[in-house]
């Protein structure tokens, strides 16, 4: 990959901005995306869930989000209650 030089950031902005239908957007999308999922993988049960509300349907959500939270900072070496103290 070749290296460039920028006098400004909004120099820099501009070399990064795709055009929609640039098939180089979907590329770049592409290398977001399994970036995304190599280093931060995401686990949600298999299956269907039927809730009865919407309010359920987030409180499932919030639980899932709070185990893939949890999973993250103890692949990283933190315990999650660390960092709640620390932020207190």
């Amino acid at each position: 990959m070749p290296v460039r030089k920028f006098r400004s950031l909004e120099a820099m902005e501009d070399s990064l901005w795709r055009e929609p239908g640039d098939p180089a957007l979907w590329q770049a999308i592409d290398r977001l995306w399994r970036f995304a999922a190599e280093t931060c993988p995401l686990h949600f049960p298999p299956g269907v869930y039927r809730h009865r509300s919407i309010e359920e349907a987030k409180q499932q959500r919030e639980v899932w989000d709070e185990a893939n939270f949890r999973a993250f900072w103890l692949r990283k070496g933190v315990n999650p209650a660390d960092l709640a103290r620390k932020h207190r």
